[in-house]
């Protein structure tokens, strides 16, 4: 795959189409000064795809990067981003620690999935994202903040909760006329999720009242503001 620009300095590298896989989009909003990058990856491995391509892409390198919040698929990968600040919600800072200290481990993930069925989705996706543990690490974000944060090239980074999770977050590029929404307006994680769960629709309405063009989540393809509204 390969970075894909959507407007102005706002990059995205695409999801993968295989739902099973769980592995998240990358946004990256280049600036001279150094990129910011919006999720790290579901992996080491997938990071240093993301990397690779912003160099192909010949954007600078990345020089901080933002969490839209603490769910494996979007920050197993920072133990490969090297030298740069992560950002995230002082909630998911609390619950990545917790994380941190769980002994991860294909054994470990095929014991939790037997004591709990409802995990196999995630926890297989984790386990085929995976080639090996020696080197891994789960990072909790270096720079937290209650509600909102502006980082260098006026790039708002907001906290939004909701449904999905207590840390949803979501980055916003206004020169670009770009949301990265992450999985904001997301029904519960599988494993929580109740019968009627579904999208957050209030929420969709409050992102569309921000007028921008494009908006991202995740899991899907980019979409203009034009497309979602209808």
């Amino acid at each position: 795959m390969t970075l894909r620009q959507l407007s102005g300095r706002a990059w995205w590298y695409p999801a993968d189409p295989d739902p099973a896989k769980v592995r998240g989009g990358v946004g990256v909003i280049a600036d001279p000064d150094g990129s910011t990058v919006v999720d790290a990856g579901q992996s080491p491995a997938h990071a240093r795809q993301v990397q690779a391509a912003i160099a192909e892409a010949g954007l600078p390198a990345a020089r901080r990067l933002v969490y839209t919040h603490h769910h494996w698929d979007h920050t197993w990968g920072a133990c490969a981003w090297d030298d740069v600040e992560i950002i995230g919600h002082d909630s998911g800072a609390a619950l990545l620690a917790n994380e941190a200290r769980r002994p991860w481990s294909h054994e470990y993930l095929a014991e939790q999935m037997k004591a709990d069925p409802l995990l196999e989705p995630s926890f297989s996706a984790r386990a085929a994202a995976m080639d090996g543990w020696d080197d891994f690490t789960i990072v909790p974000p270096h720079t937290t903040f209650s509600d909102s944060l502006w980082v260098p090239g006026g790039i708002e980074v907001r906290h939004v909760g909701g449904q999905h999770t207590v840390d949803s977050t979501i980055v916003i590029d206004r020169e670009s006329s770009v949301a990265f929404l992450g999985d904001c307006f997301y029904p519960p994680p599988y494993h929580l999720r109740q019968p009627g769960d579904t999208h957050d629709v209030g929420m969709i309405r409050a992102l569309l009242a921000e007028n921008l063009e494009w908006y991202v989540d995740s899991h899907s393809e980019p979409r203009r503001r034009s497309s979602i509204a209808a």
